[in-house]
């Protein structure tokens, strides 16, 4: 009986030892699990506190409060005292709510059950960041609008002859949006955030001045004139050749030229079409005279060359006539033919330079205006023609004239080979001289046709 006992003491026992273990080990297991779709306490994603949520409350949470209110918020950008802007929901501004959420729920769940039993009973803070994402096309587009917007060219200063004196218009200033430096203000503004817009981002453009590159200041230095130039057509042109200098030389008129730009007869006048106006007349073919569009206008050529040479300006690209010249010098022509010769000259003054031309009573005239400090230089232009080339004569048998018979093909003529000379005075003295071109005009040998019919 004693013995009997004993045993229902033991078994007694045993049991109180497992009921006093299991139930602790109960109460763990049934306070881990009733977070198992919820999340454990002291977890905050930005501000807003998720303890105890589901994965779908936490979201709405996170999404009432910021993403909701996205679509409100906008980037402002002031520039030139004018406002722009555009709404985030425009950049399909998105927090990563899927991601946090994920990350809050999934906080502590690696945890052996009693870990997980004390983070539940005795938290830790576990704040998690939102971040978000945008897409920068539409920004790009807003800030290219607002560029186009904002850019505006420089207009230059305009001037015109009138009478003996001249007027100007005053230049305007343009402006550009410095578009690389503002693109990268508003991404780093808005990467600034730190993953919430709470508030509008505001962003100041830089708005650059473009200066004008003609000034009224510096086209107020064209005050005096410089030097000029004048040939004679009228008893030398056709009535075609007559309209074809008229209309090179109107093309040219006015034109304005700024220290280091640069001229082009070609580039100005343009190529001589009918369409134009230009008409047939005589032009110089290797030795020979034929017919062409334009024919003449190497006179104009020829006498804005001279003009400007006077002005102690040279050539950048000069050709001579293979044949003299009618109305000047031997070396004081230039010779054009669009798409092939070209006459240029860079404006190597300090000054800007106005050319007027005219066309008058048969007188081919160019005026180079300028600075009047210009005018304690002055410029001439001399030949030296130091070798004269006589023509030879050819016979060429021709069986269709009658034996002992002759006729004339081509006409002799001299050939010359001349150094040209652009002198420098001051003071009426002589400073400087130099040979600005070393020009060969060969010879025209005389061709005659001999009959050998009999």
């Amino acid at each position: 009986m004693k013995k009997k006992n004993i045993i229902i003491i033991g078994i007694a026992c045993a049991i109180i030892v497992i009921m006093g273990i299991s139930i602790p080990a109960y109460n763990v297991y049934s306070k881990v699990k009733s977070f198992d779709n919820i999340i454990y306490p002291g977890v905050k994603i930005q501000d807003v506190d998720v303890s105890g949520k589901s994965v779908d409350e936490a979201k709405k949470m996170v999404s009432d409060k910021y993403q909701a209110v996205v679509g409100d918020k906008k980037v402002n950008v002031q520039a030139q005292g004018k406002n722009y802007s555009i709404s985030y929901s425009k950049l399909d501004a998105r927090y990563n709510i899927d991601k946090v959420t994920a990350e809050a729920f999934n906080y502590g769940r690696n945890l052996s059950i009693y870990d997980k039993y004390k983070l539940i009973k005795k938290p830790q803070q576990k704040d998690i960041k939102l971040s978000f994402t945008y897409d920068k096309k539409p920004l790009d587009e807003f800030v290219n609008n607002i560029k186009k917007d904002v850019n505006k060219d420089a207009v230059n200063a305009t001037i015109t002859k009138s009478g003996s004196g001249f007027q100007i218009t005053p230049d305007t200033d343009g402006y550009k949006l410095n578009d690389a430096e503002l693109k990268n203000k508003i991404t780093a503004a808005i990467d600034a955030i730190g993953g919430t817009i709470t508030s509008d981002t505001n962003v100041q453009a830089t708005v650059e001045t473009v200066k004008a590159a003609r000034s009224k200041e510096k086209l107020q230095k064209i005050n005096t004139l410089v030097s000029t130039f004048n040939t004679s057509y009228g008893p030398i042109s056709s009535p075609g050749r007559a309209i074809n200098i008229q209309l090179a030389t109107k093309a040219i008129n006015g034109l304005v030229l700024m220290p280091g730009e640069s001229f082009s007869f070609n580039g100005v006048v343009g190529e001589r079409t009918a369409a134009k106006g230009y008409q047939a007349a005589p032009v110089d073919i290797g030795y020979s005279t034929g017919m062409g569009l334009g024919g003449g206008i190497c006179q104009v050529s020829t006498t804005l060359y001279n003009a400007v040479l006077q002005a102690g300006i040279k050539a950048t690209d000069r050709l001579h006539h293979t044949i003299p010249s009618a109305y000047v010098p031997l070396g004081f022509d230039a010779t054009v033919d669009y798409g092939n010769l070209d006459y240029q000259f860079k404006n190597t003054l300090d000054f800007p330079i106005y050319i007027e031309g005219n066309s008058d009573n048969g007188i081919e005239t160019f005026n180079i205006y300028s600075d009047n400090s210009l005018t304690s230089k002055t410029y001439k232009v001399v030949n030296n023609v130091y070798e004269t080339i006589q023509p030879k004569v050819s016979y060429i048998d021709d069986p269709t004239l009658p034996a002992g018979t002759t006729r004339i093909d081509q006409n002799p003529s001299e050939g010359h080979r001349v150094k040209v000379f652009l002198q420098t005075y001051q003071n009426g003295q002589m400073i400087s001289q130099d040979m600005i071109a070393n020009d060969t005009y060969n010879a025209v040998d005389q061709v005659i046709r001999r009959g050998t019919k009999k």
